[in-house]
């Protein structure tokens, strides 16, 4: 096939989950042409991704869709457990904290995955971008300059390729890179999205009902009239048809099989662990389910999909808009991987019941300190460490001075002579004296992460020479 018989692309991204989703939005607000290409039909139609986390409030927050985020969800309810029928009273599955100047999320929000898809993509629009379904990735080709992936509507070359096509990623199979885990529960689990009738189960609560055949859990889902079934399956494997689901309801449940008017969507599977054993390979990378799978307990899996793709963006971003060296595009493993493995050891805990669903589930103590870009420290805060939000000294949120695509250059309580010039690349903001900061000068880093800290200024030109031309 003749390269001038191909499509050409800055990025091609293999899969409108939200990591894709969130890949494109954020390559369209810095200028990056990317095709985001989806073998199905459609948007994925079920809820399974229900949890979003304070940390992945923050980066959707960045990605221009906070509003919408909100909107849309609510508040995790809290847990009610039930026996033969009765209520035996309430139980919180999860650490809330109140939410505080660094930190504006305290606690979990509930969002159904396909909602989240939805906001994504209709942010994916205003930037001028769009899905094309109905596509999906045949073969691929790569070498020195660039790669040609053989596509089921025609052939695509792009400088660099981005897998987010899941679990059982096709690109991830064709690159032959192998998945390093184990089997979390070898109990199957249905979910489902269904509708209820009231009064037969409030809205109030999230449902729990155990058993000698497995748990059940019933989940209200906020911003729609829907609850997410969740079943698990000791014995036997799961009927995910509509029969099924309403027989399953009617025998582990209080509830009679009339009182599902609806099931919208159902699937099963059968929780797992597993991680890449490499994010990269030449010129193609690996974000979201295809570099690590989790179970669902402590809802981390779409989280931390998300912000893969909020590390690589930007880092893509600075090789093909601003001159970086191509080099920079080796910390994406550098840094992901190693998170990615601690979440997966996290969530396969809480699974287990050995460890709850606490704050460090919200993602927000998550870094890259002494990481390949985390240069210095000052005040409170080393280099790596998530930027905090606050009072910008100016009537706004340090989070409305972070949110774009450029660099923040910030000083705390200093009036230091600065070495660099504001530019489109790097904004520049002063402000007094802030106790989660201290007293000190900070680069933080488009994905809202301190990539430099010192004193004083020295190194400071250097360190910033990494990222452009």
């Amino acid at each position: 096939m003749e390269f001038n018989s191909v499509k050409e692309t800055e990025v091609l991204i293999v899969g409108a989950g939200p990591s894709g989703l969130a890949l494109a939005c954020d390559l369209a607000r810095r200028g990056v042409p990317a095709l985001l290409v989806e073998q199905a039909a459609a948007l994925f139609p079920g809820s399974r991704g229900k949890g979003v986390q304070p940390r992945t409030r923050e980066v959707l927050d960045d990605l221009g869709v906070g509003d919408a985020v909100r909107a849309h969800g609510g508040p995790a309810p809290v847990g009610l457990a039930w026996r033969d029928g009765k209520r035996q009273g309430e139980h919180d599955m999860f650490r809330r904290s109140a939410p505080t100047d660094a930190e504006p999320y305290g606690e979990p929000w509930l969002l159904p995955q396909w909602r989240t898809q939805e906001i994504l993509h209709a942010r994916l629009r205003e930037l001028g971008g769009e899905i094309t379904f109905s596509t999906a990735l045949t073969g691929l080709d790569q070498d020195a300059d660039g790669v040609t992936a053989r596509l089921s509507t025609g052939a695509v070359r792009a400088a660099y390729l981005v897998a987010t096509d899941g679990g059982r990623s096709t690109v991830r199979r064709a690159l032959g890179i192998p998945m390093t885990g184990e089997t979390v529960d070898p109990s199957p689990i249905l979910v489902a999205d269904v509708r209820i009738a009231e009064p037969a189960l409030d809205r109030l609560n999230w449902h729990l009902m155990g058993g000698e055949a497995g748990y059940t859990a019933i989940c209200p889902l906020p911003g729609t009239a829907d609850f997410q079934l969740v079943s698990q399956f000791k014995d036997g494997e799961p009927d995910t048809s509509p029969e099924g689901v309403r027989a399953l309801v009617a025998a582990r449940t209080h509830l009679a099989a009339e009182d599902v008017t609806e099931v919208r969507w159902a699937s099963d599977f059968r929780p797992r662990a597993a991680l890449a054993d490499r994010f990269r390979e030449g010129r193609v990378f690996l974000a979201g389910d295809a570099a690590h799978v989790h179970s669902p307990a402590g809802g981390q899996g779409l989280n931390t999909s998300v912000q893969d793709a909020y590390n690589l963006g930007w880092k893509l971003g600075q090789v093909l808009r601003h001159g970086a060296g191509a080099g920079l595009l080796d910390s994406y493993e550098e840094e992901r991987r190693p998170v990615a493995a601690g979440v997966l050891g996290m969530s396969t805990r809480i699974h287990r019941g050995q460890q709850e669903r606490g704050t460090e589930a919200q993602q927000l103590g998550l870094g890259y300190r002494g990481g390949p870009l985390s240069v210095g420290r000052a005040g409170a805060l080393e280099a790596g460490d998530r930027a905090p939000d606050g009072p910008s000294g100016d009537g706004r949120r340090l989070f409305d001075v972070f949110r774009g695509p450029h660099f923040t250059l910030l000083t705390v309580d200093t009036d230091t002579e600065l070495p660099v010039a504001e530019s489109e690349l790097v904004h520049i903001h002063r402000t007094g004296r802030y106790e989660a900061y201290g007293r000190g000068i900070f680069l933080v880093r488009p994905d809202g992460y301190i990539g430099w800290a010192g004193e004083d200024v020295t190194g400071l030109t250097g360190y910033l020479a990494r990222f452009t031309r």
